[in-house]
């Protein structure tokens, strides 16, 4: 049998303060906030992982209390201030939880950590009294088998909780926290973001960065996929596995001198296009930020949406790539900027009746945000369809690149009266032709045959 128990770390000495929230934070906060309770959790950021050989205890919890010194965003609350605003309090000291369960004699800590990890990525987070962090942990043989990391997206973003994971790691290796400082001397902890964001270099960028965004509204069609009727349906999500797209992405980056990123946003563009019967394609592409020398190391929630049009997306592929790691750059630039700022403006131009461009298709390059698990599948292309979601409004889909050590894999969601599975799987299969073909090394796979209702 399992023994569970709630250890806590003391934590003292950290920095303290208070001021306005990032503009990040906000943006979480609110969105979570406008969220049935139940819902809440979905916006958390969570990773689990074994730990072999393992690590003793005491090691880990050293190294998780030096963590909270590092990275000011997993001792801050936020807290609306009663006049509409939202401010972050950073606490300078308090305690921990670690959930901590024994493993029974010959069992597999695999099992109640997979256990642990969802029961604790299942819970909200109150952010006005908690910690935006929760750890849990499952010991077997005296030492640590598996851990849990769950975090509130109001605290880190995908590529926050890829810094954590390598900052405990470190740690926990024997790093010490002056080691893992001095190289990000420059890297602005949420308090000093948020006092960039209120300087006047930063109210300039982002009204730069707003600015570029509408320009983009206002020139790209209002919608891409017709509307359709019907009665609101649960979102099914396809994961196409491609062991064979590594290797060529990377061969297309090459020959054309451009980023891997950029060859799958290229892929994704064009069968947006095409499938919508346009040649031009209009994407939300999420922005990890960490271009920006000051949030390169932060472990907080800096990543932003970038809207990314392409005129003619349907062209040779090889152009299309090369045009739109050109258009990228000038979405990547401008990604940094107040998420509610710029939605107020979108809803006061509606209002008016100025027309703007369809920003429910979605893009995520997910690949490096955490470290690549194990992954034995098989060494052909598959298509699952592992889940479906609860409907999502204005969302017609969100396609999400995954890597493993042995693939990488396309999870697209999709609004089921716009992109019915037939359309899903021609997508995604597309998106795979597309690439091996521009690499020469196509292995024959065909994509399916248009649905009727797109055709």
């Amino acid at each position: 049998m399992t023994i569970r128990q709630l250890l806590e770390i003391p934590f003292s000495s950290g920095r303290t303060g208070s001021g306005p929230a990032t503009w990040g934070q906000r943006a979480i906060w609110d969105a979570v906030r406008q969220l049935p309770p139940a819902d809440a959790p979905r916006y958390n950021i969570a990773t689990a992982a074994p730990l072999d050989p393992g690590l003793p205890l005491p090691v880990l919890l050293t190294a998780l209390e030096r963590l909270l010194h590092l990275h000011d965003s997993l001792h801050t609350r936020l807290l609306p201030d009663g006049t509409g605003d939202l401010r972050q309090i950073v606490d300078g000291e308090g305690t921990l939880g670690i959930h901590l369960v024994a493993a029974g004699e010959h069992q597999d800590p695999a099992g109640p950590g997979a256990l642990l990890h969802e029961e604790l990525a299942a819970q909200a987070f109150d952010t006005a009294t908690q910690w935006p962090v929760r750890i849990g942990a499952v010991t077997a043989d005296g030492l640590v088998r598996h851990v849990s990391l769950v975090l509130s997206h109001t605290a880190v973003d995908g590529s926050g909780m890829s810094r954590l994971v390598a900052d405990l790691t470190a740690l926990c290796l024997g790093a010490t926290l002056e080691e893992l400082r001095e190289p990000r001397r420059s890297t602005r902890q949420p308090l000093e973001e948020a006092e960039f964001q209120n300087s006047d270099r930063g109210l300039r960028r982002d009204a730069a960065a707003r600015g570029q965004f509408v320009r983009k509204l206002r020139l790209g069609p209002a919608r891409l996929f017709p509307p359709a009727g019907g009665q609101p349906a649960r979102f099914p999500n396809a994961v196409l596995r491609s062991p064979a797209l590594p290797r060529a992405v990377e061969q297309v980056a090459a020959r054309h001198r451009v980023s891997t990123g950029s060859v799958l946003l290229a892929a994704t563009a064009a069968m947006t296009a095409r499938l919508a019967g346009t040649t031009e394609a209009v994407l939300n592409v999420v922005v990890n930020n960490r271009f920006l020398p000051e949030l390169t190391d932060a472990a907080s929630v800096v990543a932003g949406d970038g809207l990314f049009r392409l005129p003619d997306a349907t062209g040779e592929f090889g152009e299309v790539v090369r045009r739109t790691h050109a258009a990228a750059i000038g979405t990547y630039r401008h990604a940094y900027y107040d998420k509610l700022a710029l939605a107020a403006e979108i809803e006061r131009l509606t209002g008016e009746g100025v027309r703007l461009a369809d920003r429910s298709c979605v893009f995520n390059d997910t690949r490096e945000l955490l470290p690549a698990a194990a992954d034995p599948g098989a060494d052909r292309t598959t298509l699952t369809w592992p889940v479906e979601f609860e409907p999502r409004p204005g969302l017609t889909f969100a396609l999400d690149a995954l890597q493993s050590a042995e693939a990488l894999s396309l999870a697209m969601t999709a609004d089921p009266f716009l992109l019915p599975r037939s359309a899903m799987e021609r997508f995604l299969y597309g998106i795979e032709e597309l690439i091996l073909t521009e690499a020469g090394s196509n292995p024959g796979i065909a994509p399916a045959p248009a649905p009727a209702e797109l055709a």
